[in-house]
């Protein structure tokens, strides 16, 4: 069996990390006129009859694939993909972001390389990249860090929190491409060491690609169909990224509400994989987006013309809906038919 916590992951330990981080900065939200609170996807503060978004994110030890494959025009595409999917989430359009590029030793092929893919990340999103910061840390960093904060704009009256989400409301599922940048140290850990697997050796599960690919392969971004779903005449009541936790991100919409899901799509080889490697089927479902990266969340009478105008971009999915008795859990029929909760 391999989990998460023994890939040097501890979920549990991360959560009680930052709520001692946040518990310190809590008060700070008095200063300015602030929407929403810290465990949402993105926080708001208002701005006149407006209000900015903002979100942060990094990369993650998918960095660590990039220089086994020795390739890094990917990397930033994931970098602009986790944080333009979180600012969306509060119904906000992104439209600007810096990054941070922290080496252990500046190296201009390898920055030009990072910098092609901010570039296509942007470019797909249609965003700004306004200014960023790298630094030279030999003391601090193995290799390099990327990260990015970026920001979005919502009319005050059309913010999405997930306060209107109610029994009965469909889940839209938009299929991912695949691993994303979540999970990434789980997966090394079952591919390379447990199962002794080099980046250039056939998936398991699906020999016309490699491992090394399919864990490179970038974040989709979902600004294009959600900017459209945001602009046509559908009551939408949440928004989520299916992003590190899983399906467990439905819990940061709304407190007291649960959720049914019991329509996936068909399992990406990449996740055959890792499940059959001996990682526990309720850990695949805490861990990974599971072929969803972003769930949109609407009355059932919006359903159909929701999924109408997805589909114009992505694959997507009815993959279940909102369950008040489930009081906060999510119930999740699985690719093999058994029934977990998270």
């Amino acid at each position: 069996m391999v989990t998460y916590s023994e890939s040097g992951v501890d979920i549990n330990l991360e959560e009680a990390t930052v709520s001692a981080l946040v518990s310190e900065i809590k008060k700070t939200l008095s200063f300015r006129d602030v929407i929403t609170e810290s465990g949402h996807f993105a926080a708001l503060v208002k701005l006149g009859n407006k209000a900015i978004a903002m979100s942060t994110d990094g990369v993650g030890s998918k960095i660590l694939v990039a220089k086994m494959m020795n390739k890094y025009d990917t990397v930033g595409i994931d970098c602009i993909a986790m944080v333009v999917n979180d600012i969306l989430c509060v119904g906000a359009e992104p439209i600007a972001m810096v990054d941070y590029l922290a080496v252990e030793k500046a190296d201009p092929d390898i920055a030009r390389e990072i910098g092609k893919g901010l570039a296509r990340g942007a470019e797909e999103s249609k965003i700004a990249m306004i200014g960023g910061e790298t630094a030279s840390l030999p003391e601090i960093i193995n290799d390099f860090d990327l990260a990015g904060t970026g920001i979005g704009i919502v009319d005050g009256d059309k913010i999405i929190t997930g306060e209107n989400i109610t029994d009965g409301d469909v889940l839209i599922g938009i299929e991912s491409s695949g691993i994303h940048s979540n999970g990434l140290s789980l997966a090394r850990n079952v591919f390379f060491d447990k199962l002794g697997l080099n980046v250039d050796d056939p998936l398991p599960d699906n020999p016309d690609t490699t491992v090394g690919e399919e864990l490179l392969r970038p974040t989709e971004i979902y600004v294009k169909p959600v900017i459209d779903l945001l602009n046509e005449d559908i009551e939408i009541h949440g928004l989520a990224h299916i992003t590190g936790g899983g399906f467990l991100n439905l819990k940061r919409l709304k407190k007291g509400i649960g959720y049914n899901i019991n329509n996936l799509p068909e399992l990406h080889s990449i996740f055959k994989s890792i499940y059959n490697s001996g990682v526990p089927l309720e850990e695949m479902y805490r861990v990974f987006n599971m072929n969803i990266g972003f769930v949109v969340i609407v009355p059932s009478e919006e359903a159909d013309k929701t999924i109408e105008t997805i589909q114009r971009h992505n694959n997507v999915y009815r993959i279940g809906f909102v369950n008040k008795d489930k009081e906060e859990n999510v119930e999740i029929k699985a690719f093999n038919g058994k029934i977990i909760n998270l």
